[in-house]
């Protein structure tokens, strides 16, 4: 019988696969995606060896020993998904062909913005950098299509309340009548957007150009680099979490 220090839990074996972050790891578990020995399995606290056969979506999965982590410029039109029910441009396609490990993003950004995203097969990396005590820092540069209202960066530096949502960012230089520098902490979903449309200002282009301590320098839209070891504990250090 195996050892039951020998094993793992089901979300912690698939992250270390490269199926997808831990989180989402225990989603795919809760849709009745994966069968572990022939048998579907819809309960987190199931655990596993490197002996069973686990399979996702039909797939056999298994452990992979080398690890990426890859910072790409998403264009604007691509989604950060493994895969589109809607069949529009998946961004993990622009770096698949390059890497034979199963990469995902860490984190998201919308179908019409682009900039800095990073992909890897490291679970623990990846739930590291996207749990929301991690406080990683996130820099965008956003172009608008009329002037900047003069109070709108003071505003979301204390906070604006939008629809019951409370948005709040670090730190708003405007760095011309139609062009400011956010830094955000949190991100909530479509952030920026949605304190803009509050004021009536319509984005021209949102980018992304910072992650912690990354930044895009020299990535051109749909280019794509890897992570240095030094970049990639620059990271972790920067987390504020100790447990997830």
């Amino acid at each position: 019988m195996e050892k039951e220090e020998n094993k793992m839990r089901l979300q912690q074996f698939m992250a270390h696969c490269g199926v997808a972050s831990r989180r989402a790891c225990e989603q795919y578990i809760l849709d009745g995606r994966v069968v572990v020995n022939g048998n579907v399995v819809q309960e987190l606290g199931v655990k596993v060896s490197l002996t069973d056969e686990v399979l996702v979506d039909g797939k056999k999965i298994f452990l992979e020993e080398n690890k990426r982590y890859v910072l790409l410029n998403k264009p604007e039109g691509y989604v950060c998904s493994l895969s589109d029910e809607k069949e529009r441009q998946v961004a993990v396609d622009l770096i698949k062909n390059k890497y034979s490990e199963r990469l995902y993003n860490v984190g998201r950004l919308d179908m019409y913005s682009q900039g800095a995203i990073i992909f890897t097969n490291d679970g623990n990396f990846a739930q590291k950098l996207s749990h929301p005590s991690a406080e990683l820092e996130k820099e965008y540069i956003v172009e608008t299509t009329r002037p900047l209202p003069s109070s709108l960066a003071a505003d979301f530096m204390k906070g604006i309340r939008i629809d019951n949502v409370f948005y709040r960012c670090k730190k708003a230089v405007e760095l011309n009548s139609h062009k400011i520098c956010i830094i955000l902490i949190e991100g909530k979903n479509r952030e920026i957007r949605k304190v803009f449309e509050s004021r009536d200002v319509g984005i021209k282009s949102l980018t992304r150009v910072r992650i912690g301590c990354v930044g895009l320098g020299n990535l051109k839209p749909g280019e794509s680099r890897d992570l240095s070891g030094a970049e990639v504990n620059a990271l972790l250090k920067l987390c504020h979490n100790k447990e997830y």
